[in-house]
């Protein structure tokens, strides 16, 4: 196996020539019943998106019963995955705009129901009010999901809405109703737990190299070194999706806390006994799915492989991450740009001035730190190692989004869950990614299950992080 870089387009193009092969059988089904569509340009210019819009009237207009009506789809469908960015944000346009709801309808029964006093009136009128109220635009995304892997064409179709609707408030209405039916059809009712080996399909290995988004998978000895017999991973799955992960994690069964992401990815190092660990580290948790963004699966996930390994390990007697911080290193840069005062202490700029030997006072930290190569150095990573993890601490405990919950995605993700901060890792992970994100610093977060519901009631009330005095005593 390649990278995982190299991996991604292989399955992905796979599965796309796969998908328009289903549908192209299904389109056929109908054939002498409904009239199969011309070619239309990727682009999709002005004279081909009405042609468009005709189609997805046909589609809502259900004639010609149920195949037929499965034979547009797929017709709609295959027009789609044809398309260029440029032709698919039309079509998306078209949609958005050419099948919303109908307003004047929607006043028109909420008069109805605001003067009609006869009880089997006003149940009418909220009938009508209902059926105003669901925009067309949803009856004919619904179509999708009776067509093979249309649940996951409407996954991805979301992807491209999320990308688009960023800066396009139209855009944005019709990706908020596809994530209203993806919340609904991804209940975590529907899920699937289900633990990944060496031995699963080369398909769903592929998928998880690919689909990695912590640390990166360097091919196929590391993939197995991740799935031998002191590991585990864990991935939901959706019935209608039954090939696809939509969140997996990746587990070592070690003694103690890890402290170095390095030293656990090690292909070289002894193989564990899992019997004998007392420690389970949640190492990586990767959404799978860009268009389930925002439907949170992750801490179903989490509490579900405890239950698990609980079962399989008795002797497992922590729970804990050794998790990145994506987002310090911008936020110090943000602090060395403001020029904020006090973030060294006199003793912090009396040491960083005696390894910067004749440089000024002002500015030190960051020049000690804007290069790669001060990891490699022991005098200057002894000297930046204090006020770094002490600002890390700062960041994780006080640096607060708007409604005040904490500002680096993650930590917010495992409070939200009821973990603590429970420790800071020096140089935990001295790869691109973590030097570039983190400064080389990891934390462990700690899910203690006589603490999970009030850490979380603490942090979902009033913003309030837990964690152990060794973080706390830091700043």
């Amino acid at each position: 196996m390649a990278e995982s870089r190299a991996a991604t387009p292989r399955f992905l193009n796979r599965t796309l020539r796969n998908l328009r092969e289903a549908w192209r059988e299904v389109s056929d089904s109908a054939r002498g019943v409904i009239a199969p569509p011309g070619p239309v340009a990727p682009n999709l210019p002005d004279e081909d998106l009405e042609r468009v819009r005709a189609q997805m009237r046909e589609c809502l207009e259900a004639r010609g019963g149920e195949v037929s009506g499965r034979a547009r789809a797929a017709e709609l469908g295959r027009l789609y995955l044809g398309l260029d960015q440029s032709g698919r944000q039309r079509f998306l346009k078209l949609l958005a705009t050419g099948f919303d709801i109908d307003r004047d309808a929607v006043a028109a029964a909420a008069e109805w129901l605001r003067t009609d006093a006869d009880p089997d009136g006003r149940r009418a009128a909220e009938r009508a009010l209902r059926q105003a109220l669901e925009a067309p635009r949803v009856r004919l995304l619904t179509q999708f999901n009776a067509l093979p892997e249309g649940v996951k064409f409407l996954v991805d179709l979301r992807a491209d809405l999320v990308k688009l609707a960023k800066h396009d408030r139209v855009l944005a209405a019709l990706e908020e109703d596809l994530k209203g039916l993806l919340v609904a059809w991804f209940d975590i009712g529907f899920l699937e737990l289900k633990r990944i080996t060496w031995d699963s399909p080369a398909a769903l290995l592929e998928k998880l190299s690919a689909y990695e988004a912590v640390h990166e998978v360097r091919g196929w000895n590391d993939l197995k070194n991740r799935l031998d017999s002191d590991r585990r991973c864990f991935a939901f799955f959706h019935p209608r999706m039954p090939s696809e992960p939509l969140i997996f994690v990746e587990v070592a069964l070690v003694s103690g806390l890890a402290g170095n992401i390095q030293a656990l990815l090690d292909e070289a190092a002894p193989v564990g006994d899992p019997r004998a660990a007392d420690t389970a580290i949640f190492y990586s948790i990767s959404n799978a799915q860009r268009g389930l963004a925002g439907i949170s699966f992750g801490g179903f996930l989490i509490k579900r492989v405890v239950d698990q390994l609980s079962a399989e390990f008795p002797r497992l007697k922590a729970f804990a991450t050794l998790s990145p911080i994506p987002g310090f290193r911008a936020w110090l840069d943000q602090r060395f740009a403001a020029g904020e005062p006090g973030m060294l202490t006199k003793a912090e700029r009396k040491l960083l001035a005696s390894v910067q030997k004749g440089s000024a006072s002002k500015g030190l930290l960051k020049q000690l730190i804007a290069g790669h190569d001060w990891t490699k150095a022991p005098e200057v990573a002894a000297a930046v190692k204090g006020p770094l993890l002490r600002l890390c601490a700062r960041y994780l405990l006080e640096a607060k989004r708007t409604d005040g919950r904490a500002l680096d995605a993650v930590a917010h993700f495992h409070l939200s869950n009821g973990a603590r901060i429970e420790r800071l890792n020096w140089l935990a992970d001295t790869a691109s990614k973590g030097l570039q994100q983190s400064l080389a610093i990891m934390v462990n977060y700690s899910y203690r299950q006589a603490d999970i519901e009030a850490n979380h009631e603490a942090y979902a009330g009033e913003g309030q992080v837990t964690a152990a005095a060794a973080v706390t005593g830091l700043i």
